[in-house]
């Protein structure tokens, strides 16, 4: 006996595009995020043999190394749990301003505001991080899985507390 169905031809119709719709969404999703991870590896490719060529790195191209890790990490964590942690880019901007900060003390050798600005804004920053891992401590999203253990050696920013 053949089973009729029940759904009227929009509903299944509907149902279709919305499948199709989510396929192509998250098609969309993994190739941009391939191509941001090579564009990524690509700068941080180029900056190293760019200070091979120099025969020299000093500190804020170190810096900049690290910028483009954690840019790496964050495109990682997006790809494994489609959710992009915002102090990552927290993370990324500190480390631009110290780069910036320490390039400008290395070439102009002399203290002027733009060094105290720079470092306010480092410590405005930094307090933006604590506001939001006490925020995600205090205030858990509701999901099981924390964006933060997919990182290694990081520990989740909420505790369960029963």
């Amino acid at each position: 006996m053949a089973l009729k169905n029940k759904d009227p031809a929009g509903v299944r119709l509907h149902h279709q595009a919305d499948r199709l719709g989510n396929f192509l969404v998250s098609t969309f999703h993994f190739m941009a995020l391939f191509a941001i991870g090579g564009v990524i590896a690509w700068a941080a490719l180029g900056a190293f043999l760019e200070m091979i060529a120099d025969g020299q790195a000093g500190i804020d191209d170190v810096l900049l190394l690290f910028i483009y890790l954690e840019l790496g990490a964050m495109v990682g964590i997006y790809f494994k749990t489609n959710h992009m942690p915002v102090r990552f880019l927290i993370y990324v901007a500190i480390t631009a301003l110290t780069r910036m900060m320490i390039g400008d003390i290395q070439h102009h050798h002399r203290p002027d505001m733009g060094i105290i600005y720079i470092a306010g804004s480092i410590l405005l920053l930094a307090l933006s991080i604590l506001v939001v891992r006490y925020g995600s401590h205090r205030f858990p999203s509701g999901h099981g899985h924390n964006v933060a253990s997919a990182r290694a050696g990081e520990q989740d920013d909420h505790t369960d507390e029963h």
